[in-house]
């Protein structure tokens, strides 16, 4: 008997068992093969725009993604650098072997977590709730909860050209008999697409043909909590080329030939991350498309050729390939595919993650119809903090979205109907100003501690950061004369109004920051990555208030529950399609009900009146 099952050696598995272990319960993380554990079947990167900063909650909270990326990548930089803050996002080239190593050695040094070479072919449930599970070897093991993050390998094919064939990534064993226990105790699905490009081998590129693409020359870290373990000038170097007008012609001729466009594939793909082909097809406006050339390994061959996702025959990979500047002769080391798998319909998910068929039952990553390692891992660690209170009665935690991306991905994906696999974008969330990656940890480590996986070292750390913050906004009422400051004006290009300015006024113009404030004496012994907090919190005050009023307003709505026993088939004046969209989803509150595709404003308000009239709420 454990506590908590985890199906699945993921980026959702590990840190879902993690959360489990960690805070003390006995765990099983079952796997089908433990050499695969973390592993990166398609880019071995971690982070990007909106995911870095998902990777920055994650780590806020306790969680392991942030903290190993730091110490396995090969190259890291920030996007969006020359933008406002509410987008700005670390991205980072891992290293594809070091990666997985370093968090197997985590996982297996963790107490109360124990892993599990095998294959789940079936759930134990009685009375719609979970009991256990039963391998293919017939094993039967007992739980209280369990959480199921297999990834693209339930009920997977592989597809290349007109070839199918049952496969996970790397040829590995998928998972065939999951789905259909699954779907037996009630669980629908729903079938989904994605792919990877060819790699090819480093020495046979020609770099000299390609433009380069360096790290930044700062040092930068996902975690806050720990110093950087790399030099700037060890970084190593990804490269950039382009597809032409014969590379389309190529894909043009031959759409019947692959597996996207003969009727092969049945799933739905990521609108975000499209194959070539799809580019090609759907942008035939545009003459080239962005090809990345990013290394997997430092002590590796194989390129990743990032953009260029296919389901084209071998001898036509070949070919397209060899169209595209610096590649001419590259050697194709691994070919593309596409993996169509099945995914449930997350609405019949709880904010918790916690299935609303089978009591006990969590799922996470792209089993849920998401993409991504860091949207996995989010999804991951909330379902093993939500299935750790479960097991003691405690109250589950409930991300907002006005909290964190993770609140976003989590309520998107409950509450909207997913037919394609879901990206975190900066986009989906409407309060990004407020959910910047540079404040992660002062909005999620206070609730990281809370739980029980923000070990008392970071949170001292934590603390300390805290105190610096706050030392430094408070000077910000400092008035300054004109003879003080005037010489920073000149220096900056700034024009001096022969008037007292507080510390607060000079750092609203647009050339002044934090840091100089430090040659005149203020903001002493402040660590940089405060001063840019200070320097957001100054330079945007206006709207970040304005942001804070439209949260506020908005919680109105959030602080509204729905009865989960409400039939919404007898409230007068709603429209069928939102009675319809409301018995299924059964949302948890009026805002929830009101981000429903179906569910207009005047049903919200019908709902509201209904509420009041029922004395409900």
């Amino acid at each position: 008997m454990y506590e908590v099952i985890v199906i699945g050696g993921g980026h959702a598995g590990c840190e879902a068992s993690l959360a489990c272990a960690r805070i003390g319960h006995k765990t099983l993380l079952i796997t089908g093969n433990i050499k695969n554990i973390a592993d990166m079947p398609c880019n071995p990167s971690i982070g990007g725009s909106a995911k870095g900063i998902v990777v920055r909650e994650i780590d806020a909270l306790g969680g392991e993604m942030g903290r190993n990326a730091d110490i396995s990548h090969l190259q890291i930089k920030m996007l969006n650098s020359k933008k406002g803050p509410g987008v700005r996002s670390l991205r980072c080239q891992a290293d594809k072997t070091t990666y997985p190593e370093n968090m197997l050695k985590t996982l297996s040094s963790t107490p109360n977590l124990t892993i599990k070479e095998a294959l789940v072919k079936e759930i134990i449930t009685e009375n719609n709730e979970i009991k256990g599970i039963i391998t293919e070897d017939n094993e039967r093991i007992y739980t209280k909860k369990l959480i199921i993050t297999t990834g693209t390998y339930l009920n997977a094919d592989i597809l290349r050209g007109h070839n199918k064939h049952k496969g996970g990534p790397h040829g590995e064993k998928p998972s065939l008999y999951l789905s259909e226990s699954l779907q037996k105790n009630g669980i629908k699905v729903r079938r989904l697409k994605t792919g990877t490009p060819p790699r090819v081998l480093k020495s046979t590129i020609n770099y000299a043909e390609c433009s380069i693409e360096n790290g930044d020359d700062e040092l930068l870290t996902f975690s806050n909590f720990y110093a950087p373990t790399y030099k700037v000038e060890d970084q190593i170097p990804c490269y950039l080329t382009y597809t032409n007008l014969t590379t389309h012609k190529i894909i043009l001729d031959n759409l019947d030939k692959c597996a996207l466009y003969s009727g092969l594939i049945v799933g739905i793909g990521p609108r975000y991350c499209p194959s070539i082909e799809d580019k090609v097809v759907k942008f035939s406006d545009k003459e080239r498309h962005q090809i990345f050339l990013e290394p997997e390994r430092l002590n590796g061959d194989e390129i990743y050729v990032g953009g260029f996702s296919t389901t084209m025959p071998e001898e036509l990979q070949e070919k397209l390939i060899h169209s595209m500047e610096g590649l001419h002769n590259a050697k194709i080391t691994k070919y593309g595919y596409a993996i169509e798998y099945d995914a449930i319909e997350s609405t019949q998910l709880n904010m918790s993650l916690e299935s609303k068929i089978i009591k006990g039952l969590y799922t996470a990553g792209q089993i849920n119809g998401t993409s991504g390692y860091e949207e996995a891992a989010a999804q991951g660690i909330v379902a093993g903090i939500n299935a750790e209170r479960y097991v003691h009665g405690k109250t589950p935690v409930v991300f907002p979205r006005d909290n964190s991306y993770i609140g976003v991905l989590v309520d998107d994906i409950t509450t909207k109907e997913t037919f394609e696999p879901y990206r975190m974008m900066t986009s989906r969330a409407e309060h990004r100003l407020v959910l910047r990656q540079d404040n992660a940890d002062f909005r999620l480590t206070e609730i990281g501690k809370e739980i029980g996986l923000v070990t008392e070292k970071r949170y001292g750390k934590f603390l300390h950061r805290k105190q610096q913050l706050e030392k430094a906004m408070s000077q910000l009422n400092t008035l300054l004369s004109p003879k003080v400051y005037a010489p920073l004006f000149e220096q900056k290009g700034e024009v001096n109004t022969n008037a007292g300015l507080t510390l607060e006024e000079i750092l609203r113009r647009p050339n002044i920051f934090a840091k100089d404030l430090q040659t005149l004496g203020y903001f002493e012994g402040v660590d940089d990555d405060i001063l840019y907090e200070v320097d957001v919190e100054c330079k945007y005050r206006g709207y970040i208030q304005k942001e804070k009023e439209a949260i506020a307003q908005a919680q109105k709505l959030e602080n509204k529950p729905l009865p989960a026993d409400i039939n919404y088939d007898k409230i007068d004046g709603l429209r069928i399609e939102a009675r319809q969209k409301l018995q299924k989803i059964r949302p948890a509150n009026l805002g929830q009900a009101g981000r429903i595709s179906g569910v207009s404003p005047a049903d919200v308000q019908i709902l509201i009146v209904y509420l009041a009239q029922n004395k409900l709420g």
